[in-house]
């Protein structure tokens, strides 16, 4: 009998659903998780869904907390296939209004990035965010903070 061992993007994707089920399972949070892990909320969430490599030490911590055999955490320490949303226009109502955001807010945020730094781009691998909520009396606020490095376009 021949065992056909599954392509690396639905492996991963597996191991993403078997830890936010295990997520689920325990009543975990995001941060509780990233607390053990030791690093943000942010970047750990973004790690555990597939975005992020981490260390063998952090995946190890990982699979601790969800169960994970020593082959599903090995798959957190392997390079991701970042950006993969599996569609070109995100259907889920919250990231679709990220999406719509940048569709009325992007060439204004594009001309003033350019009017303050020259022509370039923000980078997304020197990189941080901070998501966090402000209350108000009208309805609470998301904040969400992007900080990437400024990296200009070179003549050449």
């Amino acid at each position: 009998m021949t065992t056909t061992l599954p392509m690396p993007a639905a492996a991963r994707a597996a191991v993403t659903e078997k830890i936010v089920a295990a997520k689920l399972a325990k009543n975990l949070t995001w941060a509780e998780v990233a607390e053990k892990i030791g690093n943000s909320k942010e970047w750990t969430t973004c790690a555990l869904l597939g975005q992020m490599q981490m260390t063998e030490a952090e995946a190890a911590t990982a699979g601790e907390i969800f169960g994970l055999t020593a082959e599903e955490a090995k798959w957190l320490t392997t390079c991701p296939y970042r950006g993969a949303l599996g569609q070109a226009v995100p259907t889920d109502a919250l990231l679709y209004r990220f999406y719509e955001l940048l569709q009325v807010y992007g060439p204004t945020m594009k001309a003033l990035i350019e009017e303050q730094f020259g022509d370039g781009i923000m980078s997304a691998i020197d990189f941080s965010m901070d998501i966090g909520k402000q209350e108000d009396p009208k309805g609470d606020r998301v904040l969400v903070t992007l900080n990437g490095k400024f990296l200009p376009y070179k003549r050449y």
